[in-house]
């Protein structure tokens, strides 16, 4: 079972006040190994877990007028990186990441330290997925670094990109004593993070129970010194990869986690108890299957949208032939929101020549609107493309799923 353990800490000579120089006592929390772990559910939250599964997987089926689930699966990973990000204090809203995505592939200068943060968050949901592609390989402990090192590779942390603490770390607080939380003394971190990437390799509770106990376990451990909650998130995602579940579009349940933070962390705080956490878990995995199938749900609906506006789109262009430079870019507009003309040829597979007509015509339409990145980089704009996704974003930020009823209860995007 887990437990707290009495620790002493020493101060810090070198602390700017009183309380970080004195030594003191601490409680720090060593949660009980996953691997054999039972967790009984009732049968409601046993009946949830297969529904919401299948919400899942019915959001990685094929959907009614979108050919190709990859512009949707693409637009939801960074939409699920922002969320991520956002829970963390970094606030970034779509299009400003989407241009700043833009600028690198180009090669210019990314001086916006929060954008480099939210891309390293996309970079580490990508790796978390990518190593989740083959379920006949298990996951290791350098696998779980990977993720963490792909997060803050390139931004101010990237010191400690995928490094695993040898120190005590505490949440909150100038010292551990005044801490809100005190994660494993550094002693346990390494065999807690053996059990954790053996319990993610196998297969012995159902895949949405598997997630949700193995993100609160990272988040329990909080092995790194920066960057635990992000990677704790991205975990999620590779596990629902992993066992089959989320085959190609991730359910965005960081947005909806953003919604309730505050729930959310508590539900956390919940599963780490003296002695028997079932009842904390059990609050945990409720809450973290309800978010994702609220994100399913959703999503859902603004996959509608894309194919509404790809529709409109359609309708102002005219006929449009079908595999022309015109047909594949209308189609995959939402995995480039903003892209110059070289970058949208290497995702259409066609030349140059023949990607700039089709985006002149785009452009002429009123499909896509040229915009600028740097001083003198030409770029293009899906026209209404992240107005959809503002309003998604704010229902989602609404506790009812609708803000005439029911206000944002987080920072979300104006109208």
């Amino acid at each position: 079972m887990g437990g707290y353990v009495e620790q002493v800490w020493p101060g810090n000579p070198a602390g700017a006040t009183r309380a970080e120089r004195t030594s003191c006592r601490f409680r720090a929390y060593v949660p009980e190994p996953l691997v054999g772990a039972e967790v009984p559910l009732p049968a409601t939250v046993a009946a949830d877990l297969v529904d919401v599964e299948q919400q899942v997987r019915q959001l990685n089926s094929s959907h009614p007028g979108l050919a190709n689930l990859e512009p949707l699966a693409r637009f939801l990973l960074r939409a699920e990186a922002v969320a991520s990000s956002n829970i963390e204090g970094l606030v970034l809203n779509v299009r400003r990441l989407a241009r700043t995505e833009a600028s690198e592939r180009e090669g210019l200068p990314v001086t916006d330290e929060t954008a480099r943060a939210v891309l390293g968050n996309i970079r580490a949901l990508d790796e978390a997925l990518s190593l989740a592609s083959d379920p006949s390989k298990p996951v290791t402990v350098d696998d779980l670094r990977t993720i963490h090192e792909a997060l803050l590779r390139g931004t101010r942390d990237a010191a400690w990109a995928g490094v695993i603490r040898t120190e005590q770390n505490w949440v909150g607080g100038v010292n551990p004593c005044a801490a809100a939380y005190v994660p494993p003394p550094a002693v346990e971190v390494s065999a807690l993070l053996e059990d954790l990437a053996t319990y993610v390799s196998g297969d012995e509770h159902p895949a949405l129970l598997q997630a949700a106990l193995a993100h609160a376990q990272f988040e329990t451990i909080h092995p790194h010194a920066d960057g635990n909650g992000r990677a704790g998130r991205a975990l999620i995602q590779l596990v629902l990869r992993r066992r089959g579940v989320a085959t190609r579009v991730v359910p965005p349940v960081s947005l909806v986690l953003a919604t309730q933070a505050d729930i959310y962390v508590n539900a956390l705080d919940g599963t780490r108890a003296d002695g028997s956490t079932v009842a904390g878990q059990l609050a945990w995995v409720k809450l973290f299957v309800s978010s994702t199938g609220r994100a399913c749900l959703d999503a859902g609906r603004f996959a509608d949208e894309l194919v509404e506006m790809e529709h409109a789109s359609r309708a102002k262009l005219g006929r449009v032939r079908a595999t022309s430079a015109t047909d594949l870019l209308v189609s995959a507009l939402p995995s480039l929101p903003v892209f110059s003309v070289t970058t949208a040829a290497d995702h259409i597979g066609r030349t140059f020549q023949a990607t700039s007509e089709a985006v002149e015509r785009l452009r002429e339409a009123g499909v896509v609107r040229q915009v600028s990145l740097g001083r003198r980089n030409r770029a293009f704009e899906a026209v209404g493309l992240f107005e959809a996704f503002t309003g998604f974003e704010r229902a989602l930020g609404s506790l009812d799923a609708d803000t005439r009823s029911s206000p944002p209860v987080r920072p979300v995007p104006a109208r």
